[in-house]
């Protein structure tokens, strides 16, 4: 398999639980990101009408700031 040689960022979390997966599983740091960023790439893109439906009403209780707050900006 040809590569690219690609550096990341992890987060401590990140790194840690990748490292016990690695381990537990016998294989490699880069095997592990590879299968994920495969698995990722694969879902194809969201189809946004569907995922407003499916979520519709989810958070009944959410409180949304008022269209003021919005405008006021931060920073």
């Amino acid at each position: 398999m040809a590569a690219t040689r690609t550096q990341i960022y992890l987060t401590k979390r990140q790194r840690a639980k990748l490292d016990e997966l690695a381990k537990r599983e016998d294989r490699s740091l880069a095997e592990l990101i590879r299968e994920a960023v495969d698995l990722y790439l694969e879902r194809g893109p969201v189809d946004l009408e569907t995922a407003l439906n499916e979520t519709f009403g989810a958070c009944p209780d959410l409180e949304v700031p008022d269209r003021s707050e919005w405008d006021r900006g931060y920073g």
